[in-house]
């Protein structure tokens, strides 16, 4: 029986989303809404559990380490975000996370382009490393403004955008297929656990 009604449930919610595709509805509102909803319910317990208990409520009250109050309270600015008079406190917050950010930039620096860098010094032994040496060089050569791209090398550069053109297909064709599998997925459900139409 259970099982039966947790059926007709998530097809009634997976129905309503798919009811955007003829325009927007009520039906689709209300399981956009139900899903923020009931996302916002799962994750503030589990915040409340996995970060505020260990991190500020154990090492203030417990473990009188007072110094945790100074993020504590950066932390709580966040939510004056809300006030009309006082969102501008939370400014202060925001600009540490910018720092801590920023922090990181050489780290993302040595994985995204000296790792990059690495992989495109390979010997041109073979056809994929001179199509990635091909690539790279003729896709920098097109973020070169500071030359026309006129005459041989516009017809350099030009190789540089069907490379990039190629690379944002398979990307996107990555991206489409990814969702081919959630929308399988879900049509099984409807034909097979909740019609029966299909083992």
């Amino acid at each position: 029986m259970y099982e039966t009604i947790s059926n007709f449930v998530a097809a009634f919610l997976t129905l309503s989303i798919f009811s955007f595709l003829y325009k927007d509805n009520p039906f689709y509102k209300f399981a956009e809404h139900l899903l923020v909803g009931v996302s916002m319910g799962y994750a503030i317990p589990v915040l409340y559990e996995n970060v505020f208990i260990p991190y500020v409520y154990i090492p203030i009250f417990l473990n009188h380490d007072f110094i945790i109050i100074i993020p504590s309270l950066l932390g709580v600015l966040y939510i004056l975000r809300f006030s009309k008079n006082l969102s501008w406190l939370a400014r202060y917050p925001i600009t540490f996370t910018m720092g801590i950010v920023g922090m990181g930039v050489p780290l993302s620096l040595h994985t995204s382009v000296l790792v990059q860098m690495r992989s495109a010094m390979l010997p041109l032994d073979n056809i994929n490393t001179i199509l990635i040496f091909i690539g790279t060089v003729t896709i920098l050569l097109y973020f070169y403004f500071s030359k026309a791209h006129r005459g041989i090398y516009g017809k350099v550069t030009n190789m540089g955008i069907w490379f990039m053109m190629i690379g944002f297909g398979a990307s996107f064709g990555y991206t489409v297929m990814a969702r081919i599998s959630l929308l399988i997925g879900r049509i099984q459900f409807l034909l097979g656990d909740w019609l029966g139409l299909i083992k």
